[in-house]
């Protein structure tokens, strides 16, 4: 489960066995998790999160989504 960012109490990660699913990201915090698409971004699932928080988490995807999609290319395509 490689992280590629971490950002206050948020790691962004995925799987090795996500390569054959579209685009995404993976994020957690404590025992919640939540799934973003990242073309474009937007919430594919979500457990424990509020509202809120699921709102600020897709701003973070959204303002780190070149990143985000850059170490899904080097990881998944190299």
């Amino acid at each position: 489960m490689p992280t590629v960012l971490r950002i206050g109490p948020y790691r962004f990660f995925f799987f090795a066995g996500d390569r054959d699913e579209p685009l995404h990201i993976h994020i957690e915090r404590e025992d919640k998790v939540a799934k973003f698409w990242l073309d474009p971004v937007r919430l594919q699932s979500s457990g424990g999160f509020s509202r809120n928080e699921i709102s600020r988490i897709q701003r973070l995807a959204g303002e780190y989504q070149t990143l985000l999609r850059e170490a899904w290319n080097a990881y998944f395509h190299d």
